[in-house]
């Protein structure tokens, strides 16, 4: 397909197109890209071979996002800084080594650098005040410039399988940061979890796949049947994982917090660990989520950046609200509990039913750290509180209910999500004072309408 829109675009077809995806074997942009130099606002140009981008990259004045994922670049273009509206770029899966301190735009909002060889980031990162997510995944990072303290917007940061020796207490400070992942550096120890019987473990040839339920960056989920006896069978999900590295981190640090996140009604439940895999691949058996299950929203998009999406006509009921908050709370001060920060408490990763029951999902980001640690366990907790803040407020955006009789609830609520995302993190609550606080209500079941 990329093959024929590079016809297209060859032969001046493409005019007015503001998104351009091209995938067959580049070792140079196409000259004629910049004949759309007037509308063009998003280049992929991801699984190409390109090296280098042209002097008069510039001349793309309009564009605002571009994506160089799977190619062969060993540093970050300077040109790119000089693209005026550019707030987004992609370089995963490259070999950059450095980046130069003049090489990124100003207006930088999103920034993706999952699986480089990036030793060090430069001072100028703290430039970039309009930062909001920052992709860092797999590279060979000993250490954070402390100029990012400076990046007062940003929200997310990946900072797994990296080789940082310390989480840096000025980063846990910052006032917006919500989704933090850094397991699998040298500071993070694995510890064996406490007062917890091993999980049991699960023969491949006892498990048999079936229709596949869904695929992630980490893994593969499918239906199958476990022979749990002689006579006995049981459906299940199982997941088996790819074993590469991912935006948010290491498949197996997905699958140790999986474990130690131990039982919860409001947390997928985990069986057993698969062992004899054919290909050595790791494993988790889970119980099969019923059908009615499905997600409460969707991934952020280019435009939303770090926030959820929806579609137009969602819509939740006071009571689906309220009981989707208070099992999404009790999960979350369930995993702190266990020393787990969830790191990706978003929407997109809670399934819900028609009853307002709740799963929170997907282990990738998760992290832990030592109970033990009150003061860093405590900042960690509240950094997560204002995830929950965020998802809180997207659900009251969308009630639909106008009744006079139910203000108050609405504007106590209202007054949480406030607590929850406060510019100072010192100032927010810990999940427990939350499930507390959504206790005190009291509404009758309702199912949601309109979800998407």
């Amino acid at each position: 397909m990329s093959t024929e829109t590079l016809d297209l675009l060859r032969a001046g077809q493409l005019t007015g197109t503001q998104k351009l995806s091209l995938a067959c074997g580049l070792t140079r942009v196409p000259s004629e890209v910049f004949d759309l130099a007037e509308s063009l606002e998003v280049l992929d140009l991801s699984n190409n071979s390109l090296k280098a981008l042209p002097d008069d990259f510039e001349r793309l004045q309009n564009l605002k996002a571009v994506f160089f994922i799977n190619n062969e670049f060993e540093e970050i273009p300077e040109v790119l800084a000089r693209c005026p509206k550019l707030r987004i770029v992609g370089f995963k899966s490259n070999r950059i080594r450095c980046i130069s301190e003049t090489a990124l735009p100003p207006t930088l909002s999103w920034l993706i650098l999952t699986q480089n060889e990036l030793e060090r980031l430069p001072q100028s990162i703290g430039n970039f005040t309009h930062l909001q997510k920052f992709m860092l995944a797999g590279n060979r990072l000993r250490s954070l410039p402390e100029s990012i303290s400076n990046c007062q917007n940003l929200e997310l940061i990946r900072l797994s399988a990296n080789c940082l020796t310390e989480l840096p207490p000025w980063l846990l400070a910052l006032p917006r940061l919500s989704w933090l992942a850094y397991a699998g550096n040298p500071f993070c120890a694995a510890r064996e979890v406490e007062g917890r019987s091993p999980l049991s473990t699960i023969d491949w040839q006892d498990l048999a796949l079936e229709n596949t339920l869904g695929e992630g960056a980490s893994g593969v989920i499918s239906e199958g049947l476990w022979q749990v006896t002689s006579t006995e069978t049981q459906r299940v999900a199982i997941k088996v994982f790819k074993g590469r590295v991912t935006s948010d981190g290491l498949p197996a640090d997905e699958m140790q917090a999986c474990l130690a996140a131990g039982s919860h009604p409001n947390l997928a439940n985990v069986l057993g660990k698969v062992e004899n895999h054919p290909e050595n691949k790791s494993g988790l058996v889970l119980s099969l989520i019923p059908p009615d299950y499905s997600n409460l929203g969707g991934p952020p998009s280019l435009d939303t950046c770090t926030r959820d999406t929806y579609a137009p006509e969602t819509s939740f009921s006071l009571p689906s609200i309220l009981r989707i908050a208070r099992g999404i709370a009790a999960a979350a001060a369930h995993l702190h509990r266990q020393g787990i920060m969830h790191g990706d408490l978003y929407a997109h990763n809670i399934l819900t039913n028609d009853e307002g029951d709740s799963l929170l999902g997907d282990f990738g980001a998760a992290s832990f750290y030592e109970r033990s640690d009150v003061a860093t366990g405590a900042a960690l907790e509240r950094l997560e509180v204002r995830a929950f803040g965020c998802l809180l407020e997207d659900l009251l955006d969308r009630c639909d209910e106008h009744l006079m009789a139910e203000s108050q609830v609405i504007e106590q609520l209202r007054l949480i999500e406030q607590d929850c995302i406060h510019p100072i993190p010192s100032q927010r609550p810990l999940f427990a004072d939350i499930c507390d606080r959504l206790a005190r209500f009291e509404l009758k079941a309702d199912p949601i309408k309109g979800k998407s």
